[in-house]
Formats: C-alpha cells, structure tokens, sequence
C-alpha cells in the first residue's frame, strides 16, 4: 500500500494570502515566505491518495485537487472516502468529473457529509441540469460501519471537530487517518488503538484552537494510540517542520505535499 501526500495544509493553505497582503508581517516563523522557496513549507489542502496494487482510493477532494492530482500525474480514481463537509475538504468535487467519463464513482461519508454534498453541489444531482455543462457523473453513499474498498478494509471513525456533526477520520487497514479533530471518544479511539501508521492533525503550536488540535495535543494523542510511525497533517504556517520537530519523538514526523511512504 503505497500513501501519497496529496496535501497537508488547512483550509488557507501555506503561503496563506493574508501573509502576501502584509508582506509576510504576521508570519509567526516566516514560514509562508520560505514556502516559496522550500517545498516542504508549501502546503496545499488536506488529502491523501492511496494505491492498493491496481486499486486508487482518494481521501477527500481537496479545494486543491486538480493542481495535485497534475502534480501527482494520477491518472485514476477507483474510490472516494469524504471525511467532513468543509469547502477544503470536498471543494474539488466538479474537477472530479475528468475521472468519472466512463464509470460512476462513488463518494462515502457519513449521512451528514452526504447530505451537505448533495446541497452543495446541487447541479450534479439536478435531472434538469444541462447535460454540457461538465457534470461528473458520481454517486453518495453512507458508510457507518466497515466496508472494503479496493481490497482494504475501511472503518469509519467518529471525531469531535467542533460543532460540525458527521466529521470522521478512517482506519484503512493498518492506517489511520484523521485530518480534523479536536477530540475522540474512548470507544471511538478502541477502534484505531494498534494501527502501525498515524496521519494526524496538528494545527499549530499554541494557543490552543477551539476546533482543532495542537502540538502537544497531538503528540498526546498520538502517544495513546502508538502507532509505529505517525505523520501530521492539516498544519498552518505556524509550523516551521525543521524547528518544531525537536518536539516529536522519532517515530513522529511533519508530512509534506508530495511525500509517498509504503505500509507493507
């Protein structure tokens, strides 16, 4: 199983606009101007691609998917898992439409991402919407319990992200992934204890977020599921990953767009 790091930023993205606007005055590290230079500061919206031999499965759908899947060069989508309903999460779904020319494809999530898919991108699901004007063709269903999708077995994790009812993270064989959090129920978190890869939200250092965790929340959390390695994820320009890995373990890392790693 190879994962492929399709983004690892939050829903401004690093370099963020507000820092070109004030020429990078309120950058806490600076990180939003050495994005444009370093690679691994540059952070588009949360996403992962994951290739199961023959089989393509994508985590969201990204406000950033079609600059990453060219980035990538993928030329195939079989499966797609939505984690939440928020516009960086789900906000490429009509450039989803050059996978769908010659099959349907499938979106899961949970009954409430589903329905604010369907509310959102009206259209797609409208019989009297105009044929020509790009339509992917695509399908929603509700996933509350595992299921196997290109060969892997998928289990929907329910997460506190707020007031937000329906965000998920997934356990995907011997993978978590949890891009939005804030907190995780006992029973919840039974179902990912003993993964052997983490991919985990790490908003910032502090102050701590209403919404999201921060570092030392998810180096918390991280240590209670232990996992054999963990990456984080949905990171805003707070955090500069060479400095701030001097507070992570070595088996805890910073992602970056780009970055594929292999869980055999």
């Amino acid at each position: 199983m190879n994962i492929t790091f399709l983004g690892t930023g939050t829903s401004h993205g690093v370099p963020s606009i507000d820092c070109m606007r004030t020429n990078y005055a309120y950058c806490p590290k600076d990180v939003c101007r050495l994005s444009l230079h370093d690679k691994k500061h540059r952070r588009t919206r949360s996403s992962i691609l994951i290739q199961n031999g023959k089989d393509t499965l994508l985590v969201d759908i990204s406000a950033d998917f079609r600059y990453q899947m060219l980035r990538e060069s993928i030329k195939s989508v079989d499966s797609v898992l939505l984690t939440h309903s928020h516009s960086d999460h789900i906000g490429g779904i009509p450039d989803i439409r050059s996978y769908t020319t010659d099959k349907t494809l499938t979106l899961y999530g949970s009954s409430e991402t589903i329905e604010s898919v369907r509310q959102s991108y009206r259209y797609i699901f409208d019989p009297a919407t105009c044929v020509g004007g790009g339509i992917p063709k695509i399908a929603l269903s509700e996933i509350a319990t595992t299921i196997k999708l290109c060969g892997l077995d998928i289990t929907p994790i329910s997460v506190s992200h707020g007031s937000l009812d329906g965000a998920l993270g997934f356990r995907i064989g011997d993978l978590a992934y949890i891009p939005d959090i804030k907190s995780i129920s006992d029973s919840e978190l039974t179902k990912i204890v003993g993964v052997r890869m983490l991919i985990l939200n790490c908003l910032r250092g502090s102050p701590l977020h209403s919404t999201h965790l921060t570092i030392a929340e998810s180096t918390a959390l991280a240590r209670k599921i232990a996992p054999e390695k963990c990456y984080f994820i949905h990171m805003c320009h707070d955090i500069h990953y060479k400095y701030d890995s001097v507070n992570l373990e070595p088996w805890m890392s910073f992602s970056y767009d780009g970055l594929t790693i292999e869980l055999n």
